[in-house]
């Protein structure tokens, strides 16, 4: 295949007249040879017709608009998807898929071919990568985060004239209805969507209800079918409903082998299967990315419970009201600050030194979608050790294999948990307090590291990071950071830029109480 003058391909071909009979913007122009205008339909046309390696015309039309340069695989991804009206894009987490479905919609939107796009997604991502992501990427365009305690209030935003509209999961069956009436939205995004693998929930009907024939569907997820072939199923009704049976018992059969009436395991051949069905498809790890950065960092918003967000105001005034009275000391500024933090993840521990905990499910739930969404082990940093527990006895009731290290734990054990993790197959996920991992220990089986909440110092934020980012690391990191409260964002944001939080105790106690 030859790009002529980079307005048109020229083609060598058994039967030119199979090309030129469906693209009227085509001709014979030599022996077996065939000149067809470099468009989008033409170049789609193209690979239906099974011509392999046709490119999007995106790589010779598109500006790639926004604050930064996109990378190679980026530009790949995007035209991958502006060539399929429904695909698959399983890019491992952390390697900017969000921004590539960004400029690939953005394309098509200057093409016409679509006029709105309805993004579907995690609560914890709608705003600090979606949104965030568009402004970087397609500031030019009008974006809506379609999110409210109030179904009025959400229909009201679907209704302004956005191009991009943001929703969760759980608000789509609010809004089902309201979509299916519109009509406008010609591209429909889910991310993460692991969401989606089981067509007998009320999720996926609800999904299911707001399809056309006419849509283009890209669905994202860097872990397919990560916990058992048949997971595939749901997925791929969506995207190659001709690819499965008609039931899912049908598809459980070709993938899966009953051993009894309660136990089945995978054919040899189901990951084969899984492949086939789930296409078209592409995927980049971190590791193929050669031009990412050896370190990325992500941001998850979770937030807070009503039950924490009463404690945190209760907590802020009394803030208030002992800045009234006297001089704030570092000393006090941070034990006031530490309870802001403890509100935030979940438990807090009284003067009494009992423990009162708090409803922070959603934080679970987000800890849980960042497991699942990664493709080697999960190191958890959590500050306060009741939180560790807490975590630890969730995942395993979850069916996580789990493990846990704290102050607590006799140098001889930390030992051979560390060896464990690091060696063999379990644990898949590490909970640690960042203390007693944050010097000399290596743990590079993990290329996730979460944080449950931020910790205070800048030296142990950067020695638990290098714990899993040193020598013999063989996969790029993700940085997690789940934060709900604005002093978790604001200490977050301190120790990504290598500020002194100890130098600057009383400076942030002050900006809490000022910017609340």
């Amino acid at each position: 295949m030859e790009i002529v003058e980079n307005k048109a391909l020229k083609l060598r071909v058994r039967n030119p007249s199979r090309i030129t009979s469906v693209i009227p913007k085509s001709a014979v122009v030599g022996d077996n040879e065939v000149l067809v205008r470099w468009g989008l339909e033409e170049a789609q046309v193209l690979r239906n017709l099974g011509i392999k390696n046709v490119p999007s015309p995106i790589n010779k039309d598109y500006k790639w608009p926004g604050l930064y340069k996109p990378f190679d695989h980026q530009r790949t991804t995007a035209s991958f998807l502006t060539m399929y009206r429904r695909a698959f894009c399983f890019n491992e987490q952390g390697t900017g898929k969000t921004a590539s479905v960004i400029w690939a919609a953005d394309y098509l939107m200057k093409l016409g071919f679509v006029r709105r796009a309805l993004v579907l997604c995690p609560l914890s991502i709608m705003q600090s990568a979606w949104q965030a992501d568009l402004f970087q990427c397609a500031m030019h365009r009008n974006v809506v985060v379609a999110h409210h305690r109030n179904a009025r209030k959400r229909r009201e935003l679907l209704q302004q004239e956005a191009e991009f509209v943001i929703m969760n999961y759980d608000g789509l069956d609010i809004l089902a209805d309201d979509i299916v009436a519109d009509g406008t939205f010609d591209l429909i995004v889910v991310d993460e969507a692991n969401a989606l693998k089981n067509p007998s929930t009320d999720r996926w009907r609800t999904f299911a209800k707001i399809l056309r024939p006419d849509n283009w569907v890209w669905m994202l997820t860097g872990t397919p079918a990560a916990q058992s072939p048949e997971d595939a199923y749901g997925l791929a009704k969506v995207v190659n409903p001709q690819g499965v049976p008609r039931f899912k018992g049908a598809f459980k059969d070709m993938v899966m082998n009953k051993i009894t009436q309660f136990k089945w395991v995978p054919k040899p051949n189901a990951t084969e299967i899984v492949h086939q069905v789930l296409q078209p498809a592409i995927r980049f790890t971190k590791e193929d990315c050669l031009d990412l950065p050896d370190m990325t960092y992500v941001t998850r918003d979770v937030p807070l419970s009503k039950q924490q967000e009463k404690f945190y105001q209760q907590m802020r005034n009394e803030m208030l009201m002992v800045a009234a009275g006297e001089e704030i000391s570092a000393v006090n500024a941070a034990a006031k600050l530490t309870k802001l933090l403890q509100i935030s993840c979940g438990a807090v521990y009284a003067d009494s030194k009992e423990i009162v905990d708090f409803d922070c499910k959603g934080r679970m739930n987000v800890l849980k979608e960042v497991i699942d969404e990664s493709s080697h082990k999960v190191l958890v940093f959590a500050p306060y050790r009741h939180s560790i527990y807490a975590i630890a006895q969730e995942l395993k009731a979850s069916k996580y294999t789990v493990d846990i290290i704290d102050g607590s734990v006799s140098p001889g054990k930390r030992t051979d948990i560390f060896n464990k993790f690091q060696t063999t197959p379990e644990p898949r996920v590490l909970v640690i307090q960042p203390q007693a991992a944050s010097h000399g220990v290596t743990l590079h089986a993990a290329n996730t590291v979460v944080y449950w909440s931020p910790v205070m110092s800048v030296e142990t934020y950067l020695q638990a990071n290098a714990r899993v980012h040193r020598a013999g690391q063989k996969n790029k990191v993700t940085i997690i950071h789940l934060q709900g409260s604005s002093v978790e964002r604001k200490i977050y944001k301190m120790l990504q830029n290598k500020v002194d939080i100890h130098e600057e105790l009383v400076g942030l106690y002050k900006e809490e109480m000022q910017n609340e």
